[in-house]
C-alpha cells in the first residue's frame, strides 16, 4: 500500500560545514537519519551552520576546524561542542589583575586610572604620608620667605625704584617676594622628590594587590639616592645654564649685541629642547633607584636604557598628566589666591593671607606629586612588562602570595 507521505518534501540531509556532502555520522561511524515529517506535524526547520545536527546524536562533535557562522551560538551554546583545542580566532585569555592595573602592557587610560586607583587602595600612604612631606616643606619655606621678605625688600630698594618709580606697580613688594620665593623653590623640590620616591613604593606594592605601612615607607633609605640623582641633575643642569650665559655675555662684548641676542635665542631653545630630552631619557631613574637592589650608577644606567625606543610615548604620556595636575593646581591656588589679595588684604602679606595660601599650596602639592609619582612609577612598571616581561614574574608572585 502506497503511504500518502511519501511525495512530502524531505529537508536536506545535514552536513557540517567543510564536510564531504554526506550525512554526518553519529558516534558509532553511521549516518546520521534525517527523520521524515510526521502526518500533522510542522515542517523540520532547515539546520543552520553553527547548530547540532536535527537528530544528532548526543556528543556530537564538528570536524577539524570548523567555526561557526555569524549570529551562530558560540562556545557553551545548546547543543553545541567544539573540537579538541578549539579557540575563537583572536581571542586570548583575560590578564591577571590582582591590583590596580592588569597584569600586562597597559595603555593611557589604564595608567591615568591605575594612577587614580592607587591612591584609594592606599590612602593613608598616598594621601598622609604626602601631605605630611608637603606641610613639612610648605611651612619652612613660607617662614624663610616671611623673613627674606623684608630683607630682599631692602636690598632691592634701588632696582624697585628705577623698574617703578612712583610705587604704583608695587615693584618694590612684588620683587623681593618673588626672589624670596625663587630661593627656597630648591627646598620645596627636595621635599617633592622625597614624597615622589615614598609614593613609588607604595603603588608598586598596589599593582600585587598589597599595602605598604607608613613605618615601612619612611624606613626606605634608597630614597636618598633618588634625592641625591636630583641634586646631581640640578646641579648639572645650572652649570650647562651658567655656561650658556656666559657665552652670550662674551658675545656681546666681543661682536655685538644683535648677534649676542640672536646666539641667546638660539642657545635658548637648543637648551628646552635638550632639556626635554634628558628628563624622558632619566624618567625611569627614581622608581628603579627605589624598586631594584642594584648599585647607584648601574641602577641609572639600566634606567637610560629602558627608555630607548619609548621616548615619545613617555613625553606624550607624562606632559598629558602634567597638564591634568596643572589645572587641578590652578583650580586651587587661583581662588586661595584672590582670596588672600582681595578679601583680607591687598598686598596678600598679613598672616592670614600666607596662611590661607600656604595651605592651598599643601594641598595642590600634595595632590600634583602623588599623582605624578603614581604615573612615573607605572610607567616604569609599563615598560619593563613591554621589554623585559615583568608581567609573567608579577603573575607568578601574585599567585604565590595567593
Amino acid at each position: 500500500m502506497t503511504n500518502p507521505h511519501d511525495d512530502a518534501p524531505r529537508p536536506p540531509a545535514w552536513t557540517a560545514p567543510g564536510g564531504s556532502g554526506q550525512p554526518t555520522a553519529g558516534s558509532s561511524g553511521a549516518p546520521v537519519p534525517v527523520p521524515a515529517p510526521q502526518p500533522g506535524s510542522a515542517p523540520v526547520p532547515a539546520p543552520v551552520p553553527g547548530q547540532a545536527a536535527p537528530g544528532a546524536p548526543t556528543g556530537w562533535q564538528s570536524a577539524p576546524g570548523w567555526q561557526t557562522a555569524p549570529g551562530a551560538p558560540g562556545p557553551g551554546g545548546p547543543g553545541w561542542q567544539t573540537g579538541p583545542g578549539w579557540q575563537a580566532p583572536g581571542w586570548r585569555p583575560p590578564a591577571l589583575q590582582p591590583g590596580i592595573v592588569p597584569l600586562r602592557p597597559l595603555g593611557l587610560g589604564e595608567i591615568l586610572d591605575g594612577s587614580f586607583r592607587a591612591v584609594r587602595a592606599n590612602p593613608r600612604v598616598m594621601f598622609g604620608v604626602a601631605a605630611l612631606v608637603v606641610t613639612v616643606g610648605v611651612v619652612i619655606q613660607t617662614a624663610l620667605a616671611w623673613y627674606l621678605r623684608g630683607f630682599l625688600e631692602e636690598q632691592t630698594a634701588g632696582v624697585a625704584d628705577q623698574v617703578d618709580p612712583t610705587g604704583e606697580l608695587g615693584a618694590s613688594d612684588s620683587l623681593g617676594s618673588s626672589l624670596s620665593t625663587l630661593l627656597t623653590l630648591p627646598l620645596v623640590s627636595i621635599a617633592t622628590t622625597v614624597l615622589t620616591g615614598l609614593v613609588i613604593v607604595s603603588v608598586s606594592r598596589s599593582v600585587l594587590g598589597r599595602t605598604v605601612s607608613i613605618g615601612e615607607v619612611l624606613r626606605s633609605t634608597r630614597v636618598w639616592w633618588v634625592v641625591g640623582f636630583s641634586l646631581l641633575t640640578a646641579l648639572g643642569s645650572g652649570l650647562v645654564v651658567a655656561l650658556g650665559v656666559g657665552l652670550v655675555v662674551v658675545l656681546a662684548d666681543s661682536v655685538g649685541a644683535g648677534a649676542a641676542v640672536l646666539a641667546g635665542l638660539t642657545l635658548g631653545l637648543g637648551l628646552v629642547v635638550g632639556f626635554a630630552w634628558f628628563f624622558v631619557r632619566t624618567l625611569l631613574v627614581p622608581p628603579a633607584l627605589m624598586l631594584e637592589g642594584k648599585g647607584f650608577w648601574r641602577t641609572v644606567a639600566r634606567a637610560w636604557r629602558l627608555t630607548r625606543g619609548s621616548y615619545w610615548r613617555l613625553l606624550g604620556i607624562y606632559l598629558l598628566s602634567a597638564i591634568i595636575v596643572s589645572v587641578v593646581v590652578q583650580l586651587i591656588s587661583v581662588p586661595a589666591t584672590a582670596v588672600a589679595q582681595f578679601l583680607l588684604d591687598g598686598q596678600a602679606d598679613s598672616f592670614a593671607s600666607i596662611a590661607v595660601v600656604a595651605l592651598a599650596n599643601i594641598v595642590a602639592d600634595t595632590l600634583a606629586t602623588t599623582f605624578l609619582a603614581a604615573v612615573v612609577a607605572l610607567l616604569y612598571i609599563d615598560v619593563r612588562m613591554r621589554r623585559e616581561g615583568l608581567d609573567v614574574e608579577l603573575a607568578r608572585a601574585a599567585q604565590s602570595a595567593a
